[in-house]
This record gives C-alpha cells, structure tokens and sequence, in this order.
C-alpha cells in the first residue's frame, strides 16, 4: 500500500507536465493579443496624424488673412 507522501508525489508530477503547456499556450495568446493591439494604435495614431494633416490643411488654405 502507498503512503500519503508517496501517493502526494504522484500527484505532483503529473502537475509539472502540465504547467509549462499552459504557460506557453498564455503566452502566445498573450503575444498574439499584444500584436493585435499594436496594429490598431498605429492604425489609429495614422488616422490621428491624417485628420490633423487636414485640419492644419484646412486652415491654411480658409485663412481669411491672407486675402
């Protein structure tokens, strides 16, 4: 018959085999999600940079000062 730390040392092994599958399953979900993040603020940092490109155009061409 197996003794309580015999039967516990079972249980742990068959724990660390599963760990790193998780970790590296959250970490690429993680990355992934990370990516997905930076591609929308650069899309949205470009159209932040357009819209103002325009206003400042805008500006420029309405000023009534010049005529």
């Amino acid at each position: 018959m197996m003794s309580d730390d015999e039967f516990l040392d079972d249980i742990d092994e068959g724990n660390d085999n599963f760990e790193p599958e998780v970790d590296i399953e959250s970490r690429e979900l993680a990355e992934r999600k990370a990516e997905e993040q930076a591609q929308k603020n650069l899309l949205a940092r470009k159209r932040i940079d357009d819209l103002l490109e325009r206003k400042r155009l805008k500006d420029l061409i309405d000023d009534e000062d010049d005529w």
